[in-house]
């Protein structure tokens, strides 16, 4: 097995089995849902954005180790990002999970460890799960009601 399989690995279960920022955020000023149903995957996204700026994100919600691991990770990234930091941090993860594999990605520092994730890539049936989350994040930002799905 590759290093670089190994790292996503180790990496996505770490953050499945203690996710970060797990929880319901008192005083969100922004929140979405989003739900998964081709896998059952479900998360609820939070964040407190003041003057444009991300002070804190967190999420609740049941899904495979790849959701989880992404929503977790994501959040993470986003604290302290600026609204439009967030939106293309979005579209550099996004572009690079949705890379066909037998395309080669330049590496993306302002991905940092999020990075680790586009290993999904290679499974094109669980890019929807690590992308749920970010979907859901969009949808937070533009304070859209419902449920984001990802079909």
């Amino acid at each position: 097995m590759s290093d670089l399989r190994e790292l996503y690995q180790e990496v996505i279960f770490d953050h499945y089995r203690q996710p970060r920022n797990r929880g319901v955020l008192p005083h969100a000023n922004h929140s979405a849902e989003g739900y998964n149903p081709l896998c059952g995957d479900r998360v609820t996204l939070y964040l407190i954005i003041e003057d444009g700026v991300v002070k804190d994100a967190r999420f609740e919600g049941s899904g495979c180790a790849i959701a989880t691991a992404s929503a977790s990770m994501m959040t993470e990234a986003l604290k302290g990002r600026t609204e439009a930091q967030v939106r293309a941090l979005f579209e550099r993860f996004h572009e690079g999970v949705t890379t066909p594999p037998d395309v080669p990605l330049s590496v993306d520092p302002a991905l940092g460890k999020l990075e680790t994730l586009l290993g999904v890539r290679e499974f094109p049936a669980r890019i929807k799960c690590a992308t749920l989350a970010w979907h859901t994040l969009l949808a937070a930002l533009q304070d859209e009601r419902g449920t984001v799905s990802t079909e």
